[in-house]
């Protein structure tokens, strides 16, 4: 028997669920299919403010209000409190030296604090997706979307126009029609495997390979000496030290973040859920990755921590709670993301690095783009489009429109991350560079939340020509760490920097200040609120 439907989703992750859910609400009859069951590990564990803010927006342009409350922590503990996640007030970075325990800088330059909110309540979060991606599936299920787990698809066959996806759930043969395939599997997930779609990789971007798992036991910093004590004083001769502000006037608890361990050739992630558990892992150059051995699994994570001792003495009572996972290549990025009939999330078309969080935000755009163009190609909001093509009856050119966006995002993400490589052994470089991000993310959520030429913005402004330009011009990866180098830095993104970023005297502790962001109005193309309003609107 074969069954008719409009959309095939393939991939039961949060983007998989999300897409499909917003497909049945357009009218779609969707299926979303799914190889293994929930709930199940999965990667990509830390959200970001522009994350929350599309979350928020999906929801309310899709009647998803079940969904709503992901968007912050303090609206998701209230609405789920059995679904875990962690707190995530900001990014936090710290420089090591091999063999050398950490102590902080007087002027705090081997450290780097950017905070993503101003409160626990309107923090963003990191995702136990075992968990996250288990309710997505059954929200999706609640909302009328046909789930089949242990689906193994065995062949994907075109004709006029339509798809037939076939193979066997559970010992049973499964036959369907699609008119739109989306692949939300992965990297050399469905499609690729199907169209047997190679790896291109990205032009200039440095083979990468990581190591990680999930841990109880593990130390929180800001309990440590080596992280939490007062800085040595500067050198004789260097100027009188000045004191770090204490812990309690950091922007936010240095271990309530996404914690990244920077060092030559690579970093470490530190992301802590509210169970106690801890997912922490290495991305790291082909070069170090052959030095520890990486595919030897916990060994390797051994002789790293050898290397660094504040980082071993944090994992010292750390237990892993599962197997070890080695990727032996990181990145990922195919040549084509959509064709007649089809499309990939950009969680399938291109991964690069957990470095800054992008995989989430990204995903969630291009759901954004591809439910905008089911919403166009719909005859009527509310009818259902059963037997209909949907692809046909988008506008013209649509999803070769949105895989064009999506790699063009892609590469400029990459083009970034990898200049933040090149810049691991010289962090005060890097600690400029990565501006870069902060003022696009910053200036990216707040025009969304304001609704300002907002619609079409590009990730980590890669629309903006003269931002995008700077980005690949300043690139550590061709430009030293030169006098002037970070004022170059702060000029490129001063056009987005509603932050308060770039300032020599935060000495690298960035706060929210909703005074920097009232200042930068005019930036946003605004001047009509004033901080008492913002501050209602950043609820």
């Amino acid at each position: 028997m074969i069954t008719d439907f409009d959309v095939a989703v393939v991939g039961s992750g949060f983007g998989g669920s999300l897409m499909a859910m917003i497909a049945q609400r357009l009218g779609c009859r969707t299926v979303l299919l799914e190889r293994g069951r929930h709930p199940r590990f999965a990667i990509g564990e830390s959200a970001s403010p522009l994350a929350g803010i599309l979350i928020e927006q999906l929801a309310d342009r899709y009647g998803l209000p079940r969904i709503r409350p992901l968007s912050t922590y303090g609206s998701w503990q209230r609405s789920y409190p059995d679904v875990v996640c962690g707190l995530k007030r900001g990014f936090t970075y710290f420089r090591h030296e091999r063999n050398t325990s950490y102590r902080a800088e007087a002027d705090r330059r081997n450290q780097l604090l950017v905070a993503a909110s101003p409160s626990d309540t309107l923090s963003d979060t990191h995702w136990l997706r075992s968990d996250v991606d288990h309710f997505l599936v059954r929200e999706a299920v609640s909302a009328g979307v046909e789930y089949l787990d242990e689906m193994q698809i065995e062949t994907w066959d075109r004709d006029e126009g339509r798809s037939m996806l076939s193979g066997r759930r559970r010992g049973a043969r499964v036959s369907m029609r699609a008119s739109l395939v989306i692949d939300a599997s992965g990297p050399s997930g469905f499609i690729s495997r199907a169209m047997n779609v190679p790896n291109r990789g990205f032009a200039g971007y440095p083979n990468t390979q990581a190591l990680f798992s999930h841990f109880t036991g593990v130390a929180r910093c800001d309990r440590m000496p080596d992280f939490a004590g007062e800085p040595d004083p500067p050198p004789q001769g260097f100027g009188e030290a000045r004191p770090t502000i204490d812990k309690g006037s950091a922007p936010y608890p240095i271990d309530d973040a996404a914690l990244h361990h920077v060092f030559d050739g690579g970093w470490m992630w530190v992301l802590r859920f509210g169970n106690g558990v801890t997912s922490a892992g290495i991305a790291v150059t082909d070069e170090l990755a052959a030095e520890l051995k990486l595919a030897d699994g916990e060994p390797a994570w051994r002789r790293f921590l050898a290397l660094y001792p504040s980082v071993a003495a944090q994992f010292s009572a750390a237990e892993p709670t599962r197997e070890f996972t080695w990727m032996p290549r990181l990145s990922w990025r195919v040549e084509r993301a959509a064709g007649e009939g089809w499309a990939m999330l950009p969680s399938a078309a291109a991964f690069i690095d957990p470095l800054f969080s992008t995989g989430i935000p990204l995903t969630l755009l291009g759901i954004e783009r591809i439910a905008r163009i089911l919403e166009n190609g719909r005859p009527e909001r509310g009818v259902r489009l059963a037997n209909a093509d949907v692809a046909t009856s988008a506008p013209r050119g649509a999803l070769n429109s949105y895989a064009d966006i999506t790699l063009a995002e892609a590469d400029h993400t990459a083009r970034f991350i990898a200049g933040c490589y090149a810049a691991f052994s010289r962090f005060d470089q890097f600690t400029a560079y990565s501006m870069f991000y902060f003022a696009a993310a910053s200036f990216s959520e707040m025009a969304r939340r304001f609704g300002v030429n907002s619609g079409a913005a590009r990730f980590l402004g890669a629309d903006r020509t003269a931002f995008a330009e700077a980005l690949a011009r300043l690139s550590p990866q061709s430009h030293g760490p030169a006098p002037g180098y970070a004022a170059a830095v702060a000029r490129s993104v001063e056009p987005l920097n509603i932050a308060g970023l770039c300032d020599p005297g935060k000495r690298n502790w960035y706060p929210v200040d909703v005074r920097d962001i009232v200042r930068g109005a005019r930036k946003l193309g605004t001047v009509s609120f004033q901080t008492s309003s913002l501050a209602g609107e950043y609820r």
